[in-house]
């Protein structure tokens, strides 16, 4: 069950997994789709129909499991997640859509749940068509796979795995009118990183008794806290997904948002996501270092999620995060050019503590002292407007020579 670390609103579960609340169960396995022998396809299962929500790329081109997982969750209910690596299933046609539909079939008559209680998910390369073959024989496996311990849950979070060198987990508990409620979380994401809704794939369990329409809001704002705040590279996959699945085996009386410990829940809820957004940027395609931008001071919260998310994409900030440049023109001109109400004359910047412009004027500091501090596996870059009550946090990465390398070959 993993040891447990306490926060203010909730606890951290060490070593928790997606099948650390009730009611679920999770496995995975190689099935063909990848050249290498790593895990390509898995399942989560929940013993009954669980409430459930989900958030989806905002890409105009967007992978056939987005459709069947939309018309599953219509009446906002869930038992079980079919999701394959190696292969997106996206840009296929008719032909692709056909493919989906067979996955959720297969799913559904080998794990035993009504067939519009399964969800599809993909992720990997775009524009090939499934090897269904391959597909078929993983699903027909897959049921001798499924449990409820730390392995198993590790094998599925292996098969959700495309370039990402390390897997995404994270799980909390919470009091919630005297019962203890779990919140756990598997994600993947390494490259094509830079959502308008999730991350690439991400999936959430947890045992609380809480109402379709509740579990949709909190995943939506989660959502635009944290896996809205990351990128990678700038770019939004086609099958960008996030699904969340509620057994209610905790027993406890239904969360609202006028729920006295609602507020505890969704802490919980988002501190999950943060961590799981914060592994994919730490784990971006030929990262070396977690990039961290904060901005205060700015006219909104909205604004200074912008300005956040432009500093955090910009290439010659992540190039000078890779050299350890302390270049903080760059940072600025990422703010100026964000498109938000920004005071020229009353900008500061720092690098972790090192003070580099106070308002707008730069300030003489120790350059080996910020270079030692860039060489650091995490950098944080504080960007204070002046100019208001807004703040924000967005996550990325550096850029390295090893991104171009990985995503030169990628097909191959």
């Amino acid at each position: 069950m993993g040891t447990k670390v306490e926060h203010q609103a909730f606890t951290v579960v060490e070593n928790g997994t997606i099948v650390t609340p009730g009611g679920f169960s999770a496995g995975g396995l190689h099935c063909g789709l990848k050249k290498t022998s790593r895990n390509d396809i898995g399942a989560i299962r929940c013993d009954i129909p669980a409430t459930a929500a989900a958030v989806y790329t905002t890409n105009v081109f967007q992978a056939a499991p987005l459709k069947v997982t939309r018309e599953s969750l219509s009446n906002g209910r869930l038992q079980a997640v079919i999701v394959n690596s190696g292969n997106a299933n996206a840009c296929t046609g008719q032909q692709g859509e056909e493919d989906a539909y067979a996955m959720r079939a297969a799913a559904a008559r080998e794990l035993g749940v009504a067939e519009e209680d399964v969800a599809v998910a993909s992720t990997g390369v775009i524009g090939e068509l499934l090897k269904m073959d391959a597909v078929h024989s993983g699903i027909k496996a897959l049921p001798e796979q499924l449990g409820k311990e730390t392995n198993e849950a590790e094998q599925f979070s292996q098969a959700i795995l495309t370039t990402d060198l390390v897997k995404k987990e994270a799980c909390v508990s919470v009091v919630v009118g005297g019962k203890t409620v779990t919140i756990a979380g598997a994600a993947k994401g390494s490259g094509m990183i830079h959502p308008n809704m999730a991350t690439m794939l991400a999936f959430m369990t947890s045992d609380a008794v809480i109402g379709a329409e509740a579990l949709q809001r909190l995943l939506r704002q989660a959502t635009n806290h944290t896996f809205n705040m990351i990128t990678v590279d700038g770019d939004t996959s086609t099958n960008d997904m996030l699904v969340a699945m509620s057994s209610g085996y905790a027993g406890n009386e239904e969360l609202t948002m006028d729920h006295p410990d609602w507020d505890a829940f969704a802490a919980g809820f988002t501190y999950v996501c943060q961590v799981l957004a914060k592994a994919i940027a730490r784990d971006g395609e030929g990262a070396t270092k977690l990039v961290e931008v904060e901005v205060t001071g700015a006219v909104s919260d909205e604004s200074a999620q912008a300005i956040a998310k432009t500093v955090i994409g910009s290439s010659l900030v992540k190039s000078a995060m890779f050299g350890a440049d302390a270049n903080w023109g760059r940072i600025i001109a990422a703010v100026g050019r964000a498109g938000q109400p920004v005071n020229p004359d009353t900008v500061d910047i720092r690098l972790g503590d090192i003070s580099v412009l106070a308002q707008s004027r730069p300030v003489v500091f120790d350059e080996e002292a910020a270079l030692a501090y860039l060489q650091t596996d995490t950098v944080r870059i504080v960007v204070d407007l002046h100019h208001g009550e807004g703040k924000a946090v967005a996550w990325g990465c550096d850029l390295t020579y090893d991104y171009v390398r990985i995503n030169a070959a990628y097909r191959t």
